[in-house]
């Protein structure tokens, strides 16, 4: 292996491993070795084995080579172009992995509409075809149809797929009614630091389940005897948290009360979902969910998820940081409005269609129409709270914002321990982005973007956040291994590039 190889690797791992939030020793310890050794690799001045790499490769949860497939996904960024036309929003991730946990549920045939093909979808589909469950893509490849086992094997379950997904954790409550012993692997997903699943397991208790978690596994165990006797309260208002609740709750022989439940998009398309599959829900769209359940499910149902409306942000992120006009059709009004009314306080000049129905015939949508504007930080701090507050995957897009609007923007996750790091990436391309505490960043703008080459964040908003940045900055950028990406957006550079982005997919040899 040559010296220039050796050099190239190295900052791979080593971006790779920054951007982890590890240390050098941190590294050494997971692979086995001496932190000399690492500190040697990461220089470039230490020979290299196809299995260390890997084995760094899997530590750090990036494909920094790739052994028997195509390497990893880079993109080529020709910034500085301004965008135009019309786009339509694509359907909602976190809804279809939901509905495709919920499958689990239904004994018949179920087809959904216009599925998101996603990373994070296929990494479901591998699960739920390990498990027995068929599954194919018809009409084109536009929707999925899922038929499900008579028995589900659960001791052939493809682990390294569902390592890859935090979704999986809501396999618990529909499985809980099919199996009275079972083991998943435990939840992956993005890099998003310490996040408990308690609040799932305090819920899930009352339907009987019992976990132990050990050896990278949850062990399951049911017992039938026990049932929900007063209402639920769950201690954190999650979405997944509300939609494993609801998922037992639909398969229990009775009335399930569940307070304190997430309100947010894709918990109501769950319940349009159950509702499609027989079960009666009260209270949608409420912190109170009232749920009928119905102890055998089997029916062949159809059904349409709703429109994302974090990918409409992302696309209104996109017109606002590259100074363009655009407009963004079938936008989810009702989980946009909190957004909307900031950027309008912040300066933002739009249009919205008049109203009309998602193919679900429940959710509301419009045409949004975005135009340059001067903005103005806003006199209060960005933070998000549970539906109908501004929505915790969007925060991150008003970091972009906050970077082309005049003045000094505090923006604070406080959901999440590492996310608001990944948000000071913006400096590489000419951010003025400072890091108050892990979960507060103070915003200065305007900013002159610089194009940069860098490795993708480990998270998915942020990833797009800085591809954002990059379309605006002047030149060619490169951001490196962007499968975080396509786990949240199908054919996004392709997308981008229909309006007038210069985006270009490349992998390395």
């Amino acid at each position: 292996m040559s010296d220039d190889y050796l050099v190239r690797i190295g900052k791979l791992i080593r971006d790779a491993r920054q951007h982890r939030g590890w240390t050098q020793a941190q590294l050494a310890e997971a692979l086995n070795t001496s932190q000399s050794a690492v500190n040697r690799i990461e220089r470039g001045n230490q020979n290299i084995s196809l299995e260390m790499i890997a084995r760094i490769g899997e530590a750090l949860d990036s494909e920094i080579v790739s052994l028997g497939y195509a390497g990893p996904m880079h993109l080529r960024v020709v910034g500085g172009r301004r965008l135009s036309g019309a786009i339509d929003v694509k359907t909602s991730k976190n809804a279809c992995v939901a509905l495709l946990c919920a499958s689990l549920l239904n004994k018949g045939r179920t087809v959904l509409r216009r599925v998101a093909r996603i990373e994070e979808v296929y990494r479901l589909l591998e699960v739920l075809n390990s498990i027995g469950v068929r599954t194919r893509w018809i009409n084109d490849g536009v929707d999925l149809e899922i038929v499900p086992p008579a028995e589900l094997d659960l001791a052939a379950i493809d682990a390294d797929a569902a390592r890859r997904t935090r979704s999986i954790i809501m396999f618990l409550g529909p499985l809980l009614h099919r199996l009275d012993r079972f083991m998943l692997p435990y939840a992956g997903g993005c890099d998003l630091g310490t996040r408990t699943v308690e609040p799932h397991m305090i819920a899930l208790r009352r339907f009987g389940l019992d976990i132990a978690a050990t050896e990278g596994q949850y062990h399951a165990v049911v017992d039938r005897s026990v049932a929900p006797d007063r209402p639920i309260v769950l201690t954190e208002r999650g979405d997944t948290v509300t939609e494993n609740a609801l998922l037992a709750a639909a398969r229990h022989d009775g009335t399930t009360v569940i307070r304190n439940a997430s309100s947010n998009y894709m918990v109501q398309d769950l319940c349009f979902f159950l509702e499609a599959l027989g079960v009666k829900v009260d209270g949608i769209g409420t912190t109170t969910l009232t749920v009928h359940g119905v102890p055998t499910i089997d029916v062949d149902v159809d059904y349409s998820p709703s429109e994302d409306p974090v990918e409409a942000m992302s696309l209104v992120a996109a017109a606002v940081v590259t100074e363009s006009e655009l407009t963004v059709r079938r936008v989810p009004i009702e989980f946009l409005e909190i957004e909307l009314a900031v950027l309008e306080e912040m300066g933002l000049d739009h249009d919205r269609s008049p109203e009309y129905f998602a193919d679900n015939g429940r959710t509301r949508l419009v045409d949004l129409t975005v135009r340059p504007s001067k903005l103005e930080a806003p006199i209060d701090k960005i933070h998000p709270m549970p539906f109908p507050g501004l929505n915790i995957d969007n925060v991150p897009f008003f970091a972009a914002i906050a970077a082309t609007a005049q003045g000094k923007t505090l923006i604070h996750d406080w959901v999440y321990d590492n996310r608001a790091i990944y948000l000071t990436d913006l400096n590489r391309l000419g951010g003025r982005l400072q890091l108050l505490d892990p979960h507060r960043v103070l915003v200065e703008g305007p900013t002159r973007w610089r194009a940069a080459e860098m490795m993708c964040p480990p998270a998915l908003r942020p990833a797009v956040v800085v591809l954002l940045a990059m379309m605006a900055a002047e030149g060619t950028s490169v951001l490196r291994n962007v499968y975080v990406i396509n786990r949240g957006y199908e054919d996004l550079a392709e997308r981008l590039n229909s309006i007038g982005a210069q985006i270009e997919i490349f992998r390395d040899i």
